[in-house]
């Protein structure tokens, strides 16, 4: 911490000495269009970067890429991005407030307040887990930091890394930031998108490095019972997989009870689990999550998040401390309600001769829309289904190969436009 701060005085004095309030130089780039000394140049007079080839490789997300042609029109309305439309719920703001009233701005310790580590030992013992928030907890800036911390702590260049497909956006490009291979692990919408030991040999995962599990699964809200997660574990004990179990939905399980692989016989040791505030608790901008796992897999995701981040932002800490504290309610009302759009957006789908697998968890539906969809190409589906009735989804293809011919529906919206969309979409097939 103390080399940061200093590092920021010494940056502040030279800038002081060069006379101009500001980074020494400016005004000469802010004048002529220059460069530092030495920088290439191109045509235009801007320097030449050019993106290390692990960067190159990887495309832009498709998630983002879709919806930038619907922002700038007011008819639509949005099924695709994962965001609660409900706002956090208030003892989290008032704490959060209450925070930065009390001037609480400074750093944290790098793993975060102990007290909100405690809490969140705590709160997971619901899911069976155990850990020490002393040495075995680590709060980050949102579950997304807490995946690339797992990726550059535990994947050494050239390592493969086994990704049940359809996937989250962030976990290929996460692996190939960090130098792995990512190896699509594929499940089917025939089978409820099960994740299966036969699954991952067929697609060599028993050479792989690391598995990463999302259950509630995004994009397709499959969820894994007892008896299939106990038949992973099993698979990855026996060829020796690392695991990254993203958990950021478990509290948003409708259907049974959340099943965890790091619970199972011989998982703790091996498994880093990954959890955060965004979703169950409508706290997406406060950017706040955690990974929870053995002294040595959270001493070595410590070390790059404190090097990259230093620590998550104080004051979303305190806001997260209270809605572990006094929240419960409310997330048992959110859970509900999602679960009532569940079922209407299921029903409607099956009305309208649309084939979806039924969500267990999370707040979305991946639907089937090669029957209806031009030449069966789901973008093109879900290209004309924004163009002409205003209704923008995610196309399968974003979530990867595997997802091809389907379309994400998130639900995460409210029940009147849910309907409203879904008239629209009835509309669009006829």
């Amino acid at each position: 911490m103390s080399g940061n701060e200093n590092g920021n005085d010494e940056r502040a004095r030279s800038d002081e000495r060069a006379g101009n309030g500001g980074r020494a130089g400016d005004d000469r780039s802010a004048t002529d269009g220059g460069t530092a000394e030495g920088s290439p140049r191109t045509e235009d007079g801007s320097a030449r970067f050019a993106p290390a080839d692990r960067v190159e490789s990887v495309p832009p997300s498709g998630i983002r890429e879709f919806f930038e042609v619907a922002e700038n029109r007011d008819d639509v309305i949005s099924l695709g991005v994962g965001e609660p439309d409900f706002t956090a719920p208030w003892p989290a703001r008032s704490a959060a407030i209450d925070s930065l009233e009390r001037g609480r701005t400074s750093y944290t310790a790098n793993r975060g307040m102990p007290a909100l580590r405690r809490a969140i030992a705590g709160r997971v013992t619901r899911y069976g887990q155990s850990y020490d928030p002393d040495s075995e907890i680590l709060v980050t800036t949102g579950a997304s930091e807490a995946v690339d911390l797992a990726f550059r702590a535990f994947v050494n260049p050239g390592d493969t890394v086994a990704l049940p497909t359809p996937t989250y956006v962030s976990y290929e490009p996460g692996v190939r930031f960090a130098g792995g291979e990512p190896l699509p692990v594929h499940t089917r919408h025939e089978d409820d998108w099960a994740l299966t030991p036969e699954a991952l040999r067929e697609a060599g995962a028993d050479e792989a490095d690391v598995l990463v599990l999302c259950y509630p699964n995004n994009p397709t809200g499959a969820t894994m019972d007892a008896d299939e997660m106990d038949a992973v574990a099993a698979f990855c004990r026996e060829h020796d997989l690392l695991v990254v179990a993203d958990e950021i939905y478990a509290a948003l399980t409708y259907e049974g009870d959340h099943q965890s692989v790091a619970t199972r016989p011989g998982m703790r040791e091996r498994t880093v689990v990954i959890n955060g505030f965004s979703k169950a608790y409508a706290m997406t901008g406060l950017r706040l999550g955690y990974a929870m796992g053995p002294e040595a897999a959270i001493d070595a995701m410590t070390k790059v998040h404190q090097y990259a981040m230093l620590s998550a932002p104080t004051t979303a800490q305190h806001a997260a401390l209270a809605a572990i504290e006094r929240c419960d309610d409310e997330v048992e009302r959110m859970r509900r309600e999602y679960d009532r759009r569940r079922r209407y957006v299921v029903s409607r789908l099956r009305e309208l001769g649309i084939e979806v697998s039924e969500p267990g968890g999370a707040f979305y539906a991946f639907p089937r829309v090669t029957e209806v969809a031009p030449d069966g190409d789901a973008r093109a589906f879900a290209t004309e289904l924004l163009e002409t009735e205003g209704v923008a989804a995610v196309p399968g293809t974003a979530f990867g190969a595997g997802g091809e011919g389907h379309i994400r529906i998130s639900y995460a919206t409210g029940l009147n436009d849910l309907k409203e969309a879904m008239s629209r979409l009835e509309q669009f097939l006829s």
